[in-house]
C-alpha cells in the first residue's frame, strides 16, 4: 500500500486595504503558484484589481490565473457581509454553492488546488467575514493546512 500523497497547502487572501504589487509580493512569498479569483464580480474601484488588471500581473510575476464566477458570492451574500453580518453571508453563500454551476467550479477549484499552491482571492481582509473562508474549508477539510495571508505578508488566523 502506499502513503498517500501529500496535499499542496491551500492560501487565501483579501484585497482590501492594499495594492496589487503587495498582493502579489505575499503569494511570491508564500510559494503560491496559482491565483483564483472567487469574486463573482471582478471589477474594482481599486487600481490593478479589475480581473483583466489582475490576471496580468499575477502572470507577469509568474503565477497562473484562473477567475471562477460560480464560486463568488452572491449579491444578497456580499450585502451581508458589508454590514458585518457574517452569519447571513454564510448562509447565503452555503445555499448558493448547491447550484450545479457552483459545484463544477468548486471542482475545478479542487483539481487546481489538488495540483500546486492555491491562493483563493477575493475583497475583505478578515478571511472570517468573506466566503473565501468557507470554500478553503471544503477544499481542504481535514486533511489539509490553509493559511490566511495579509497583504503584507503576515499570516492571519491559521
Amino acid at each position: 500500500m502506499s502513503a498517500p500523497v501529500p496535499v499542496p497547502d491551500l492560501f487565501t487572501i483579501g484585497y482590501e486595504g492594499s495594492t496589487v504589487d503587495r498582493v502579489i509580493a505575499a503569494l511570491r512569498e508564500a510559494g503560491v503558484t496559482h491565483l483564483v479569483d472567487v469574486r463573482a464580480v471582478p471589477g474594482s474601484r481599486k487600481p490593478g484589481f479589475s480581473r483583466r488588471q489582475l490576471e496580468a500581473a499575477a502572470v507577469e510575476a509568474g503565477l497562473h490565473y484562473t477567475h471562477l464566477r460560480a464560486l463568488g458570492t452572491p449579491k444578497p451574500g456580499r450585502d451581508a457581509a458589508r454590514r458585518g453580518d457574517a452569519a447571513t453571508m454564510h448562509r447565503i453563500f452555503t445555499a448558493h454553492l448547491q447550484a450545479p454551476e457552483a459545484q463544477a467550479d468548486l471542482a475545478r477549484a479542487a483539481a487546481i488546488s489538488a495540483e500546486a499552491p492555491v491562493c483563493l482571492l477575493c475583497f475583505e481582509r478578515d478571511h472570517r467575514m468573506c466566503h473565501r473562508d468557507i470554500l478553503a474549508g471544503l477544499l481542504r477539510g481535514r486533511s489539509g493546512v490553509v493559511h490566511h495571508l495579509l497583504a503584507e505578508g503576515a499570516r492571519q488566523g491559521e
